[in-house]
């Protein structure tokens, strides 16, 4: 079976080596394969000879052009039997409803396809685009590429899409090359293979048939396939050293399927290798060893025809016999069919060789799911293909191929102190988005004009600008095709010329092709931001100010001026500087008294590991690891990069940080009634409750209620809430192999609603304190409400991604290796497992790992910069977050009752507490997790400690980190160290 695996032959450059791959013959391993090779067999045996001829032709849907061709195609499908289609440019609807129309008038289903190389964006309107190919080149970091392919597969199965004819795997060493540049991820074929690669890793594991092309290598050449023959005319040894690497990788790495240029290789071939025997079947399939299916490049291009001199129909004989299971964008579908069943006949074509190939096909169609075709609903598609989490992979990738190019002078990260910045924009209209990005940093003339070359512009700056000032010079909508065909005017070069005399400091901010740097080899300061998209905008203020680093390379050289993986990079501004415990008063010996305490907890099983760091004076003195992450001998050891379930930490570091926000901006009044943003309230008996009395865990909530027994059955989950697979109705993960419905949520809310209140009372008859998870939930709810964003979106987009806390977030196997995160509990009541990286609260796990109680995770390394900007008063690094009095309020307004700020734990006014120092100061504030952890902030003594492990494995009922009182100890030895400095 074509889509299992197999040993193969691989070309490796030198000689014939075996490889895992793909196979033909079935060989049953597993239930799933035996119901393949049944459906498969099953539509087999029900077909013709027409109906399987039919399978090998992919036609062309053009979802505007109207009802006759929509006939057309319909006659094509029920009358020859066609095996695919291929959408071009339309809206999302459209392109579902006539998905769903097609299938439906077809018993064998059809696979469809799209050129999506940087997403749904590149054919379908209103959808989102991911960077081009030559951005990505740039990106160092290839799992975030891969995390593209996860988002680009989920958003082409919405829209009933299994097959994405991307990557683009050329090799892009000719900057002239008219029609693969800015669609190759550059020139170094090792970047370019693992690119393609993560590419094509992140679709094909997310049930998307990826698609490598063109094969063997459409990067060098000077004239474009679309409307002529392309020659590639370098040697053998050249194309199995460079165009064949990336190849040979994703051969090695299974990729389904290759799509085969209309190029002249002399070599091998005088003919297209689209049409070339010696191409595709001798070299990619047996000397490559390559088992997938093999796809045409669009046969009516003119660079299949150039030459030939024979029909359309006779161009389709010819490709198949050389070798292509599907011919694509045929011009004349029933000649084609004809040629192919006469040379059927005649014995030139075995009927062996069509069978093989058709249920290549078919297994194809099975892999994809098309044994259990469902039509595609349009409710909420547009909301469905503009995630959040869509967005954020965006951004990432943006934020990562920002390339410092030139920083001659020095100049980066710029200052915002004292107002000396200009902003000078060129070919794009004023207070234009990065202009407006520029200006959410620190406010700035902006000067702006539609025209590339203007010279009104160009006086009135060079009039108004000093030598004291920096100019952050962008020049946009630089043609993004060949180097050739670019255009910057004199003007332009002329004009920063003069401007440099004026003011050395000039950054030119380039957003287009990285070719166009060859315009400015004189210029000091200069930044690629390679694309006019929103968030290269933003994610080139970021590199600008420092609030992110620069490490982006150049995937392509620049005439003799730069060289493919050049590329200057730039720490994050402001990064919390490592010292020694003596430059900030506290005694080192007196601090190595942790390691005993933490040594023989770890052999009393009190935890198998666990993080300890403390910042003073706003530095790092102290980042320890401890232990491992389990106590088996081979568990890997705890790290920086560790990450650890935070557990009720959530409440401080994610709903409370929000809760902030919304007081800051004023969207809230702390003694208003919860009812007033939450009417659904009304009537019930939380109506009268108080933001501040819920803060305070004195409104009355109960402390926890096991929502998650709602669920369950005596022997198992109730199928109305949960599901073993993951799918579209189930969501939401739970644990691994276990699936909620979002409606889920509804249910928990409600439950939320209806829950009792405690009968404590004081003497006045107002709600005892009863610490409860209830009223964070609330709290959740009030900021979703108020912001029209989920939590975890917000806390990433406005806290954790500005300060650089890259592991800190809900849901971390969405971003992090499980293998990097501590597993908590095994779970023997509610999910049976063992825990990594899902949640260990039952009822944040239930809301799919995202609530006001629980679900974050984090490092020690990067917890720290948020309280470090908590204790620094709402501002860090330039960057301010909340006002100082906004910080005051929730951290000095304590209650006499519960003896807690608001959202804060502090130290009791008995000084008794299993986890927090009798030494810290009065204005001290933290919080503990029920998995083992903590976080402190002193300002008194300018300090924050955090402590995280995973006491709760592999049992939850290990308590002996509170009987032993270890956070606290630590902690003691911490303050300690300061009073013997001192």
């Amino acid at each position: 079976m074509p889509f299992s695996k197999t040993e193969k032959k691989v070309w490796n450059g030198k000689k014939i080596v075996k490889k895992a791959h793909l196979l033909q013959a079935p060989k049953f391993t597993n239930h799933s394969q035996l119901l393949e090779s049944q459906w498969v067999d099953s539509i087999f045996a029900s077909m013709d000879n027409d109906q399987k001829i039919g399978q090998f032709f992919m036609v062309a849907v053009n979802p505007t052009h109207g009802e006759a061709h929509f006939k057309k195609l319909e006659n094509l499908i029920q009358h020859n039997y066609i095996g695919g289609l291929i959408f071009f440019q339309g809206e999302p609807t459209s392109y579902a409803n006539l998905n769903n129309r097609f299938q439906s008038t077809t018993k064998i289903p059809l696979l469809i396809g799209i050129d999506g190389e940087w997403g749904l964006a590149m054919r379908v309107n209103a959808t989102m685009a991911f960077p081009k190919q030559i951005t990505l080149g740039a990106i160092q970091d290839n799992s975030l590429i891969y995390d593209m392919g996860t988002e680009i597969a989920r958003q082409c199965k919405r829209l009933g899409i299994h097959l994405n004819f991307a990557p683009v795997v050329d090799i892009n060493s000719n900057p002239q090359n008219p029609v693969i540049g800015f669609r190759s991820f550059g020139e170094i074929p090792e970047n370019v293979a693992a690119k393609s690669s993560a590419y094509m890793k992140g679709m094909q594991n997310n049930q998307l048939l990826a698609c490598a092309k063109h094969f063997p290598g459409h990067g060098d050449t000077h004239s474009d396939s679309h409307f002529t023959l392309p020659q590639v005319s370098y040697s053998f040894e050249r194309m199995h050293d460079t165009e064949l690497v990336p190849f040979k990788q994703l051969i090695e790495d299974s990729i389904k399927s290759v799509i085969v240029g209309h190029l002249q290789i002399p070599f091998y071939d005088w003919r297209p290798a689209t049409l070339s025997q010696s191409i595709i079947t001798n070299l990619l399939k047996k000397e490559m060893g390559f088992k997938g299916l093999v796809i045409t490049d669009a046969l009516n291009m003119k660079g299949v025809r150039s030459g030939q001199g024979v029909s359309s129909g006779e161009i389709d004989l010819q490709a198949f016999i050389a070798g292509n299971d599907i011919l694509l964008y045929s011009e004349n579908i029933p000649e084609g069919i004809s040629k192919i069943k006469d040379a059927i006949q005649s014995g030139v074509i075995l009927q062996s060789e069509i069978d093989n190939r058709v249920k290549k096909i078919l297994h194809a169609k099975y892999w994809v799911g098309l044994n259990r075709f469902k039509y595609i609903e349009t409710n909420n598609l547009y909301q469905e293909l503009h995630t959040p989490e869509a967005q954020q992979i965006k951004q990432g990738l943006f934020e990562n191929a920002i390339t410092v190019v030139k920083d001659t002078r020095k100049l980066l990260p710029l200052s915002t102190e004292n107002n000396k910045l200009v902003s000078v924009s060129l070919d794009i209209a004023s207070n234009n988005r990065f202009q407006q990005s520029l200006a959410s940093f620190t406010s700035m003339p902006q000067y702006s004009s539609v025209k590339k070359s203007d010279e009104n512009l160009f006086n009135e700056v060079l009039k108004n600008v000093d030598s004291t000032q920096t100019i952050i010079l962008s020049v946009h909508n630089i043609n993004k095709k060949s180097a050739s065909r670019l255009d910057l005017s004199f003007g332009v070069q002329d004009f920063i010329k003069r401007l440099e005399k004026k003011t050395p400091n000039v950054v030119v901010c380039v957003f287009g092709n990285p070719y166009s740097l060859k315009y400015f080899p004189e210029v000091s300061n200069v930044v690629c931001g390679y694309e006019d998209d929103d968030a290269s905008y933003s994610a080139m203020t970021k590199v600008l100010f420092g609030q992110i680093p620069a490490v982006g390379k150049l995937p392509v050289s620049v005439e003799n001026l730069y060289k493919a993986g050049d590329g200057i990079t730039l720490k994050r501004q402001g990064q919390l500087e490592k010292a020694s415990p003596e430059s900030v008063g506290m005694n080192p010996e007196v601090l190595k008294g942790i390691d005993p305490i933490i040594t023989s907890s770890i052999s009393q099983k009190v935890f198998p590991g666990c993080q300890v760091l403390v910042a003073r004076k706003g530095k790092i003195i102290l980042n320890k690891n401890y232990g491992q992450l389990t106590y088996e001998l081979t568990s890997p050891p705890v790290t920086n990069q560790t990450v650890y379930d935070l557990a009720s930490v959530t409440k401080v570091s994610a709903t409370l940080q929000a809760v902030m926000y919304l007081y800051d901006q004023k969207k809230i009044t702390l003694d208003e009634k919860i009812v007033t943003y939450l009417p659904e309230l009304r009537g019930t008996n939380k109506e009268n409750m108080t933001i501040r009395d819920i803060l305070w865990h004195q409104a009355g909530l109960v402390a926890y209620i096991p929502f998650w027994e709602k669920t369950r059955i005596p022997l198992g989950w109730k199928k109305e809430f949960y599901s073993d697979t993951q799918s579209l109705e189930y969501p939401l993960a739970v644990a691994e192999g276990m699936f909620a419905k979002t409606a889920i949520r509804d249910s928990v809310w409600k439950w939320v609603i209806k829950s009792p209140l405690i009968n404590k009372r004081d003497k006045d008859g107002n709600f005892s304190y009863v610490y409860s998870d209830l009223g964070l939930m609330i709290m959740q709810h009030l900021v979703e409400r108020i912001l029209g964003q989920s939590l975890d979106v917000f806390t990433n987009s406005y806290l954790y991604e500005p300060l650089g806390m890259k592991t800190t977030g809900f849901n971390p196997l969405k971003k992090i290796e499980k293998a990097k995160i501590a597993p908590t509990e095994n779970d023997r009541l509610f999910r049976g497992k063992e825990l990594q990286g899902t949640v260990q609260d039952q009822t944040a796990a239930m809301l799919g790992g995202v609530s006001g109680h629980a679900g974050l995770f984090s490092s020690a390394s990067d917890l720290v910069k948020l309280f470090e900007m908590n204790l620094e008063k709402g501002s860090i690094h330039q960057l301010k977050f909340f006002s100082e009095e906004t910080i005051n309020v929730f951290t000095n307004s304590v209650s006499s009752k519960s003896e807690r700020a608001l959202g804060w734990d502090k130290l009791p006014a008995d000084g008794e507490s299993n986890y927090i120092s009798a030494s810290v100061s009065p204005s001290s504030y933290g919080h503990s997790g029920y998995t083992g952890t903590l976080v402190w902030v002193d300002p008194e003594k300018e300090l924050v400690f955090i402590f995280l492990s995973n006491r709760v494995y592999p049992s939850a009922s290990n308590n002996k980190i509170n009987a032993l009182k270890i956070r606290r100890k630590v902690m003691d030895v911490v303050y300690k160290s300061i009073e013997k400095q001192q």
